[in-house]
């Protein structure tokens, strides 16, 4: 117990004479032994290094994971050496809520279908997601944090052993330089300086040990950059094959749902005529011009069933050009008798009049003629 204390004094002591020739080294009032530039800038690399890394290793958790207290629980995790929960990401929760959706609208309407497809197609890149996230931890974040927790610890570890080093060296410097000023004042002092002498050449040998053991682990950094440009490699490549899978998925969306893009041009041509002809197949897709009908005022006894809003189907007759085939997209039951019923995958003909909502058009088959919604069909040209 006795000698425990005397060694916590003498430690304490030792740490704050170090301290005090700090601060004197840091306002000028004692001399410090300058390591050689090639070291310094060895320093100052690895210094550099450990601040990028820390930066980028941080911004890459965040782009993989936004949200700040899923960060949080997962470093828990970690530093409690457990296995993280899986979680469910984004896209896969999206995904659940467009099926339980569709099955309360109905899974048979236009609605519901639409719901399945794009869900399951957001449940593809949930899961896709998810292996990107995986695979960029293992060959990119888990190398940054080796690097900090390990390589990195070691040499700070190294680097205040050699402060230590240094403060000690310069201290014996200092009571050999004290010494030979009082032998010139009196030979008595001739053993000081000898015992000054020695103490030098001891803590000259430990600091060049110690800063050849700190250099030879700075020059490590070299290595290190090479590890994490071939873990930048694979983090790439990663990332490129996630989002080749995104747009691969996207592009297949975009063909079961190919038809409705031409469904649509009615309301738009109404609203921004620019968007309407900005891709081909939007403007594939565009009714044909009907020659402009004059209107004829509303005489008595004679209906103008365009004007009054009100659709005779027996009294429309199709216009002598501007008429089109279309390929109807799901059932669609009308609701009364200027309306035509209709069935998934049949073809008829359809034609636009003056004055009517951009919405409709006027559907023909065969015999029976009748109102349409254009959001059912698929304009062919």
């Amino acid at each position: 117990m006795e000698f425990n204390v005397k060694k916590l004094a003498s430690d304490a002591g030792v740490f704050f004479s170090r301290a005090m020739q700090f601060t004197e080294e840091k306002l000028g009032q004692a001399e410090k032994t300058e390591l050689d530039a090639h070291f310094e800038n060895l320093l100052a690399r690895a210094d550099c290094t450990k601040n990028w890394t820390e930066k980028i290793l941080r911004q890459t958790e965040v782009l993989l994971q936004p949200n700040p207290s899923a960060r949080v629980e997962e470093f828990l995790y970690e530093k409690l050496d457990r296995k993280v929960p899986s979680r469910v990401t984004n896209g896969e929760l999206l995904a659940q809520y467009m099926t339980e959706a569709a099955n309360d609208f109905g899974p048979g309407t236009p609605y519901g279908k639409t719901l399945i497809k794009v869900g399951e197609t957001q449940r593809r890149l949930g899961a896709a997601e998810r292996e990107f996230i995986r695979s960029a931890s293992i060959s990119f974040l888990t190398p940054l944090r080796n690097f900090l927790e390990g390589d990195w610890r070691t040499i700070s570890k190294e680097r205040r052993i050699l402060q230590n080093r240094r403060l000690d060296l310069d201290a014996c410097k200092a009571r050999l330089k004290k010494a030979k000023a009082a032998e010139a004042k009196a030979a008595l002092w001739s053993d000081e300086v000898e015992k000054a002498e020695h103490e030098l050449r001891l803590t000259q040998t430990e600091f060049d040990r110690q800063a050849e053991v700190t250099r030879l682990l700075l020059e490590g950094i070299s290595s290190t950059h090479v590890n994490h440009l071939r873990c930048l490699h694979e983090f790439v490549e990663s990332q490129t094959n996630y989002y080749a899978q995104c747009y691969q998925f996207m592009l297949d969306l975009q063909k079961q749902l190919g038809g409705f893009s031409g469904t649509f041009v009615g309301n738009a041509e109404s609203t921004s005529p620019a968007a309407a002809t900005s891709s081909p197949a939007a403007a594939a897709a565009t009714l044909p011009a009907v020659p402009t009908i004059p209107v004829v005022p509303t005489i008595v006894g004679v209906p103008n069933t365009v004007a009054e809003g009100v659709l005779n189907p027996n009294e429309v007759k199709p216009p002598a050009s501007g008429t089109r085939r279309a390929r109807v997209l799901y059932d669609y039951e009308a609701a009364d008798s200027t309306e035509l019923a209709l069935l998934a995958d049949e073809m008829i003909t359809v034609y636009s009049l003056p004055g009517m909502d951009p919405d409709w058009l006027i559907g023909e088959r065969g015999n029976q003629k009748g109102k349409v919604p254009v959001t059912y069909l698929e304009l062919l040209s």
